[in-house]
């Protein structure tokens, strides 16, 4: 009998990155909010940051517009974007802020994973100074 195929789980860089929780934002008004905070335009989407004034877990949303393509599109640059939240944020992002990750047209779904994550790095530098 064949062993069961196990996948390994990357442990968290740091102790103080596995504490960040990251939570997702649904209502619509939390993702208005954000659009009038900071932002910070990089070549694989748009960063939109708000603080909230508190020490309470990373809050993050996700959005493409039917500009980035139709569903399939659509579905997969959010899906990319998802995952280089999950991979970034707990290291560089902050406790209290709302951020916002923006899809764009034929660049986001198709864009170097590695370069998305650099792009998210980038733009949490330039949302805090």
């Amino acid at each position: 009998m064949a062993e069961p195929l196990t996948i390994p789980q990357a442990a968290p860089a740091s102790p103080e990155a596995a504490l960040l929780r990251l939570e997702t934002l649904t209502r619509r008004a939390d993702f208005l909010r954000a659009a009038r905070g900071r932002k910070a335009p990089v070549d694989g989407f748009l960063l939109q940051a708000w603080d909230r004034g508190d020490d309470g877990a990373i809050r993050v949303g996700f959005t493409c517009s039917r500009k980035v393509g139709n569903a399939v599109a659509r579905n997969r640059a959010k899906r990319r974007l998802r995952e280089v939240a999950r991979l970034v944020l707990p290291h560089h992002g902050r406790a209290g802020f709302d951020y916002v990750l923006v899809g764009r047209h034929e660049i986001t779904a198709r864009r170097d994973f590695t370069a998305l994550q650099d792009d998210l790095r980038r733009a949490l530098r330039k949302v805090h100074p």
